[in-house]
């Protein structure tokens, strides 16, 4: 069976446990189908880069999913008529990813580096005016 990565943006006002549930009737409706979710990933409460149907903030998830393209067509259309649902996007990969997602790790590597990025890079320097020169 082909491997898909499908990721869904939840409106901001509704709970985590909101968020869990539709998840889980998610990942229900790719069982049902005959496939298998091989690995979720909430990525929490976000920025969103522009506003979407009035909301600025939304709950990421994130499926790794091995299932026949019948089971996904059916995900995304109960995604369509769920009003919960801003956005989402499913891919077909070549093979699923091992381990945390890079939305994940990203944390891990802010907290190597000490911090933000921006916080680590030393202040720009600034030159000394120039002296006056002293010939008459």
């Amino acid at each position: 069976m082909p491997y898909y990565e499908s990721v869904f943006i939840a409106r901001q006002d509704i709970q985590t446990a909101q968020v869990e549930t539709l998840t889980g009737a998610f990942a229900e409706i790719i069982k049902a189908n005959g496939g298998e979710v091989k690995k979720t990933e909430q990525w929490g409460l976000r920025n969103l880069a522009y506003r979407i149907r009035k909301n600025k903030k939304g709950h990421y998830v994130m499926f790794n999913l091995e299932a026949p393209a019948e089971a996904v067509a059916e995900m995304e259309r109960n995604m369509r008529l769920n009003e919960d649902i801003l956005r989402f996007l499913t891919v077909k990969v070549d093979e699923l990813e091992e381990g945390p997602s890079v939305m994940m790790r990203r944390e891990e590597r802010d907290n190597d580096r000490g911090g933000n990025s921006h916080q680590s890079r030393p202040l720009r320097q600034t030159r000394a005016p120039r002296e006056a020169s002293s010939q008459e």
